[in-house]
C-alpha cells in the first residue's frame, strides 16, 4: 500500500475521518446557506485570491491553513494552488500524515519540505524570538520553491485573531511579503471553523496545535533529542484518547502534562502507567498541572511559577 493509503489508515486508527469534504457544486450550495457576515468575508476573501491567479500555501494540516488552501482551491482550482508542508524535527510526524492525507483529500499537489531551522543557533537557544527564526526559514524554503514553480504569491494562515498577540513569526511573514488573506478578509478563528464545517472539513473541529518547540521552557536548547521526547510522550497520551494534550519539558529532565481539566481524573487513575512510559523516554520526574491544558503557555526562564505566551 502506498503512503497516503497508509496515513489514512493511521488517521482512522486515531480518530480522525479522513474526508473529501464537499464537491464544488455542493460547496458553492452551501456559501448560499452562510450568514450574511459570513458570506461577506468569504466573498472578500475570494476578491483577494482571484487576482493572485497561482499560489502556494504553507500548509500544516490546522483548521486555519486548511480552510484557506480550500478557499484556495475553490477560487482558483486545484491545478492553480500548491501545498507546502513544512517536515521537521518540530513538526509532530502525526501531524505530517494528517497533513499529507488532507492534502490528497482536496486533491492538491504538495511539497515537502525538509527545513532545518535547528541549524540556526538563534533558534536552537530557544529564546522569545524562537518563532521568529523558525518561520523565517520555513518561509525562505516555501518562497525558493514556489519561484522555481513560476509562482508569484506564497500564502500562510494567519487570521484576525493573531494580529493581537505577541506572533514574532508574523515580522517573518511580512519581512518576506507572505500573506495572510484569512486576517485580510477579517475571518477569526470562529469565522474559519464555521467555513470549515460548511464544508464539511474533517479538521473543523480540530483543537490548536504548535510546534514541539514550543513545549521547551524558554532558555533550554532546543534539540533533536528534547523534540522527540516531547512527541513520544504527547503520542503515548494521545493514544490513551486524551484528545488536547502537552508535554511540558522543564530543566532536570521535568515534564508537566497539560490535558483538558475535564480529563485530569483519568490521567491522574492512570499516573504509574504514565509514569513508567515518560520515564522510559527519558524524564527523571513527571508532573500534572491541576489547572488543565491552557493555551500555548510555557514556562519562561525554566521557572515553574512565571509562564509566558509563545
Amino acid at each position: 500500500m502506498g503512503t497516503i493509503g497508509t496515513e489514512h489508515q493511521r488517521l482512522r486508527r486515531e480518530g480522525a475521518a479522513v474526508r473529501p469534504g464537499l464537491n464544488a457544486g455542493a460547496r458553492r450550495e452551501t456559501m448560499m446557506e452562510l450568514a450574511p457576515p459570513l458570506a461577506a468575508k468569504y466573498a472578500h476573501l475570494t476578491q483577494i485570491l482571484k487576482p493572485m491567479q497561482r499560489v502556494a500555501v504553507a500548509f500544516s494540516g490546522g483548521v486555519d491553513s486548511t480552510t484557506l488552501l480550500s478557499a484556495a482551491c475553490e477560487t482558483l482550482g486545484s491545478s492553480g494552488v500548491l501545498a507546502l508542508l513544512s517536515v521537521a524535527p518540530s513538526v509532530p510526524r502525526r501531524e505530517v500524515a494528517q497533513a499529507r492525507a488532507l492534502a490528497d483529500s482536496l486533491h492538491v499537489r504538495l511539497v515537502s519540505l525538509q527545513t532545518n531551522e535547528l541549524k540556526q543557533p538563534a533558534y536552537a537557544a530557544n529564546d522569545e524570538n524562537r518563532c521568529y527564526f523558525c518561520k523565517n526559514t520555513l518561509f525562505h524554503d516555501c518562497l525558493r520553491v514556489a519561484q522555481a514553480q513560476g509562482i508569484a504569491h506564497v500564502l500562510y494562515g494567519a487570521i484576525l485573531d493573531d494580529l493581537g498577540d505577541r506572533r514574532p513569526g508574523m515580522r517573518a511573514a511580512r519581512e518576506l511579503g507572505i500573506r495572510g488573506p484569512l486576517a485580510e478578509a477579517q475571518f477569526t478563528k470562529e469565522d474559519v471553523r464555521q467555513l470549515a464545517r460548511a464544508w464539511k472539513l474533517p479538521v473543523a473541529e480540530k483543537p490548536a496545535s504548535a510546534c514541539l518547540a514550543s513545549r521547551i521552557a524558554s532558555g533550554i536548547r532546543v534539540t533533536v533529542d528534547n523534540l522527540s521526547q516531547v512527541e513520544r510522550a504527547e503520542d503515548f497520551l494521545h493514544d490513551l484518547g486524551f484528545r488536547q494534550v502537552r508535554v511540558r519539558h522543564h530543566a532536570d529532565d521535568t515534564a508537566r502534562i497539560e490535558v483538558d481539566p475535564a480529563e485530569i481524573p483519568q490521567v491522574a487513575a492512570r499516573a504509574a502507567e504514565i509514569t513508567a512510559f515518560l520515564e522510559g523516554v527519558g524524564y527523571r520526574y513527571v508532573s500534572l498541572d491541576l489547572r488543565g491544558y491552557r493555551s500555548g503557555v510555557v514556562p519562561a526562564n525554566d521557572n515553574l511559577a512565571t509562564a509566558r505566551q509563545t
